[in-house]
């Protein structure tokens, strides 16, 4: 099987619980809280876990809360490797308001990196022999804008593939650079980096521009709850969402992009991977707060999708 490095640059220790209402200025009692480790790439690294397949976990860590962080990681059969950061690792806060179903989500930016706490970790992956290098989360305070970049075109030299999921100036400096096989922007992100509202034609005609220059050889678009299409090459893939009973949004997207990078990795066509990927994503949001999604959920919805599709 390929070896896949899961790249966790700002890691956090994710809090999900409920409240009757969320209101200003009086206390919100809450309660359920479950504590679990978080941030896009160790999202990832846990649902292929899930899945059945393996991956490695590259990630900063530092303060107390890094010592939590580490507590709750080794709950989850993931090969780790810690590099030491001097500011603690973030904690991100999600509350589901009982009396309306909505969900609030609190997400602190991360502490400051020094170059010099970055290059062990980069150095790491210069020399990891693997197959599949995935980077997804936000960038911490102190990282260069065009980390991300450096990491694909790491990447693509060492003949592996680079898959992304991030947004802002970080995504931005990646699709100027190139070198990227996979990356999952959601609408609102590619509008971000084109600069204006898109319709559906206009998503389309964004998705083959970045294919055409060369930028990134797959990109999926998740379009909520109008489902997601893949772009590449060979055309364009789209699939509706899939109905399912949500209970919340935490982690759709990590989910979606393990499903498809383990899929990849065990040789299956790209098709087939974008199907598990979209299963994997609907699943998450069956689950309640930092769940994830659960195998046998995945599998189910990925049978209801039905035999691999082939492009427009």
């Amino acid at each position: 099987m390929s070896k896949i490095l899961c790249i966790g640059l700002n890691p956090s220790v994710d809090i999900s619980c409920t409240a009757d209402m969320v209101e200003p200025v009086h206390k919100v009692r809450t309660r359920g809280a479950k504590y679990d480790p978080g941030g896009g790439a160790i999202n990832v690294a846990r649902v292929i876990g899930v899945l059945g397949g393996e991956s490695v976990l590259a990630y900063l860590s530092g303060g107390t809360t890094g010592s939590m962080f580490e507590a709750l990681l080794n709950n989850y059969e993931i090969i780790h490797k810690r590099f030491e950061m001097q500011g603690p690792v973030r904690v991100a806060f999600m509350v589901r308001e009982e009396s309306t179903g909505l969900e609030y989500r609190f997400v602190p930016e991360g502490p400051d990196i020094s170059p010099g706490e970055l290059e062990p970790l980069l150095d790491f992956v210069a020399h990891f022999d693997g197959d599949y290098f995935v980077a997804s989360g936000s960038l911490p305070r102190g990282v260069p804008s065009d980390t991300y970049a450096r990491l694909a075109d790491l990447t693509h030299k060492k003949g592996a593939r680079f898959v992304l999921d991030t947004s802002g100036d970080a995504l931005q400096e990646a699709f100027a650079h190139g070198g990227i096989y996979l990356a999952k922007p959601s609408r609102h992100e590619l509008e971000l980096f084109v600069g204006h509202e898109l319709d559906e034609t206009g998503l389309r005609d964004a998705a083959a521009a970045l294919i055409a220059k060369g930028v990134v050889e797959n990109l999926v678009v998740s379009l909520g709850s109008e489902g997601a299409f893949l772009a590449n090459a060979e055309g364009v893939l789209q699939l509706p969402s899939i109905a399912v009973q949500a209970r919340s949004a935490v982690g759709a997207g990590d989910s979606f992009v393990a499903a498809m990078t383990w899929k990849l990795s065990e040789g299956r066509p790209i098709a087939e991977a974008f199907q598990f990927g979209v299963a994997a994503g609907a699943a998450a949001v069956m689950t309640p707060g930092t769940d994830l999604c659960h195998r046998n959920d995945v599998l189910t919805l990925f049978e209801k999708l039905g035999r691999p599709i082939q492009p427009a």
